[in-house]
């Protein structure tokens, strides 16, 4: 009988990948702690620590980075949690696992400026190339993740924006946790919300 629950209860473990994407600043970190409160374990090696920019943590993995270079073999150690990937590296992932992307979009402009406001606090230079310019080049990057996603059969995308998610958090904690299929705490994800942290809102 022992062994039979075991056998019952690996067959109900997900057996895809939540991952939470978007542009850098749009929101991933608030999702991965939202998911994390909520009973999704995350996979992150806590190697980038909380800051003024990102108080609560990053929530990263950093051989999500080294995708591009062939570093994959990780990603089956994430069925069942949630990983941050950004937006640029989706395609990196391997094609022979299911994902369901929580993909968090943000006023471009607040995302420009938040960037901003992060290198002025590393004291990085901010004027290389204008608001315009990137927000040009994150339009067409968006353009074409969006294509991108909608033509792999082996991802599912709820797309939720940041904005939205502070004014009802109770609201989309529910919509993550249908789409997630997993028993969320909804209460505990739309708790750790915190308005105060939309410091460049537009």
């Amino acid at each position: 009988m022992k062994n039979l629950f075991k056998s019952f209860r690996k067959q109900a473990e997900p057996t895809f990948i939540t991952i939470v994407s978007g542009l850098p600043r749009s929101g991933t970190s608030m999702m991965m702690k939202m998911l994390e409160a909520g009973g999704l374990p995350p996979l992150t090696d806590n190697l980038r620590l909380a800051d003024d920019d990102n108080p609560k943590g990053y929530y990263e993995f950093e051989r999500v980075k080294k995708m591009p270079d062939g570093d994959t073999s990780w990603v089956g150690e994430a069925q069942g949690k949630a990983v941050k990937v950004i937006s640029a590296l989706l395609e990196h992932l391997p094609s022979e696992y299911s994902y369901r992307v929580l993909f968090m979009e943000r006023k471009v402009e607040e995302i420009l400026a938040s960037q901003k406001q992060m290198l002025i606090r590393s004291g990085k230079p901010t004027g290389e190339v204008t608001d315009e310019q990137l927000a040009e080049m994150y339009g067409k990057h968006l353009d074409k993740v969006t294509t991108w996603l909608a033509e792999q059969p082996n991802f599912s995308v709820l797309y939720l924006d940041y904005g939205a998610m502070l004014a009802e958090p109770e609201k989309y904690a529910e919509q993550v946790n249908d789409f997630v299929g997993s028993p969320l705490d909804v209460d505990k994800m739309a708790g750790v919300v915190d308005p105060e942290l939309y410091r460049q809102r537009k």
